[in-house]
């Protein structure tokens, strides 16, 4: 067997009750809502009017914070933009440096060098030149003594007489004069 919900019949007086309340019932309605009402702006409004001022306030202070730290948070950025500007320009000073000393180094070390190898070149030039005076000098000096040894020979063969004496000597003297003339 199948239930069926109550209908409500709209017509009939006793079920508009519901909706249409008596006067009565109204007045007390009213003055209790009055109390309730009266109490809470007395007590309650201001209790949640100051939960809601101080809520807002605390929002505000807090958009400000987080705006003051939006701006500190900016200009950290700047300086660091700055000083990582700054860091890259003594960076590339430094190599600048580096690179101008290193060619300075190695021009000085050429020079040294270059010197270094004409000081040597120099004094081998000059150990040179005196051992071959000396090697002339000793050479001559061997050629003065075997020319005179070979002269001395000669003489005491062709001067063995008193005549070739005479005209070895008359030579000589020609000689000498054509010499000096």
């Amino acid at each position: 067997m199948a239930s069926q919900a109550p209908c409500i019949n709209l017509q009939n007086p006793k079920t508009m009750d519901l909706f249409l309340p008596e006067s009565g019932l109204v007045i007390w309605m009213l003055i209790a809502f009055l109390i309730v009402f009266a109490i809470l702006a007395k007590a309650g409004w201001p209790m949640i009017m100051g939960a809601v001022e101080q809520r807002n306030t605390h929002i505000a202070d807090s958009l400000q914070a987080a705006e003051e730290a939006n701006n500190a948070l900016a200009g950290i950025e700047q300086k660091r933009q700055e000083t990582m500007a700054a860091a890259q320009a003594e960076q590339i000073r430094i190599m600048k440096e580096s690179q101008d000393l290193k060619t300075q180094l190695i021009e000085e070390a050429k020079t040294q060098a270059r010197q270094e190898a004409e000081k040597i070149v120099a004094d081998a030039r000059l150990k040179i030149e005196k051992e071959q005076a000396e090697a002339m000098a000793q050479i001559k000096n061997e050629v003065i003594a075997l020319s005179v040894d070979i002269a001395e020979k000669l003489l005491q063969r062709e001067l063995s007489d008193k005549q070739s004496q005479g005209d070895y000597i008359e030579q000589l003297l020609k000689n000498n004069k054509q010499i000096q003339a």
